[in-house]
């Protein structure tokens, strides 16, 4: 004989299951996407105020600049929100001077199941004599966020090139160095004597 509390349980059940359909099917529909589809170029002229007491441009002002072409490439790849989770490393090569035309190029290099590494290559340009330098190099990891500010899930990379392999592998191997190194940052903060950092 059913009961209403059996009713209830399979009805709940059916609710259940229907909910873990959903999104099941939400995820087969999560279509892959190409790199060339989030990737970015800004351009931005170097003004007097983002100089530093030396004359040149403040480091400070062309990682604000980097950041925010990682988050324009990571935002379209996630079509969400992202934040910047850390920057693995930012290297300057020359230097860039006012009047100087800054030029990022940020495209997508690893997708994880919530998060990203997004790689930059900064140039300058001397619109006078036309000579464009390397100017700084840096990989970005962000997380893209639902509308709760939860980490999401995004959709995969689809790689096409050979050069698109290669920075996926190198990618791989950076994000294997992070997470081991912040196995290690954790195990330190709880036992500070036996930290080898």
């Amino acid at each position: 004989m059913i009961t209403t509390r059996h009713r209830l349980a399979l009805g709940w059940s059916l609710t259940y299951l229907s909910t873990i359909l959903f999104f099941l099917n939400e995820e087969a529909k999560m279509e892959g996407k190409r790199v060339k589809e989030s990737s970015v170029a800004i351009s931005h002229v170097m003004e007097p105020q983002d100089a530093n007491i030396a004359g040149n441009v403040h480091g400070g002002v062309i990682m604000k600049h980097v950041d925010t072409a990682a988050g324009f490439v990571a935002a379209r790849h996630a079509r969400s929100n992202c934040v910047t989770a850390s920057i693995d490393r930012l290297d300057f090569h020359h230097p860039v001077f006012v009047g100087n035309l800054l030029t990022l190029r940020a495209s997508i290099n690893f997708v994880g199941r919530t998060s990203m590494e997004i790689g930059v290559r900064a140039e300058t340009e001397d619109v006078i004599t036309g000579q464009v330098r390397h100017t700084a190099s840096a990989y970005l990891t962000f997380v893209a966020l639902d509308g709760n500010g939860r980490p999401q899930k995004i959709p995969p990379l689809i790689l096409e090139s050979e050069e698109e392999i290669r920075r996926n592998r190198e990618a791989k191997a950076r994000r294997e160095t992070r997470l081991r190194e912040k196995t290690q940052e954790k195990e330190c903060q709880q036992d500070f004597d036996t930290c080898d950092l």
